[in-house]
């Protein structure tokens, strides 16, 4: 089966991974973090505030993909805090009032200077 590299100016990008990548009526995306390209830099110190930029750089990610978050049938979430889980649910349930994806949360083992969370996602298109 062919793959398709997406990619999109509309979200933070690196040279080392596809921000996203389709296979027939998948896509795929990238562990995405809560940086805001307009400013290069996080869109803010909470959870709340990183969770909600990482949503909708994965949500930029998949409208290049020819997808949305209502194809999205499974989310990965890395919190580098465990403690951060309550306040990455409250602005998770704001994307995902009802019919949310299946989730897995775990612990991110690397460190990166102010991260909170990265997020990735499999949506499946018709």
């Amino acid at each position: 089966m062919p793959r398709e590299i997406i990619t999109t100016s509309d979200a933070p990008s690196s040279p080392f991974y596809s921000q996203a990548v389709r296979a027939g009526t998948h896509v795929y995306v990238s562990g995405t973090v809560g940086i805001d390209v307009g400013t290069g830099t996080l869109a803010g110190d909470t959870i709340q505030e990183q969770t909600r930029q990482a949503l909708a750089n994965c949500e930029a990610i998949l409208k290049a993909g020819g997808a949305g978050l209502e194809d999205v049938v499974e989310i990965g979430i890395l919190l580098t805090r465990p403690e951060d889980f309550a306040g990455l649910n409250e602005e998770y349930a704001r994307w995902f009032p009802s019919a949310a994806p299946a989730r897995y949360v775990a612990k991110l083992g690397v460190e990166l200077p102010g991260i909170l969370v990265s997020i990735r996602a499999t949506a499946v298109t018709a």
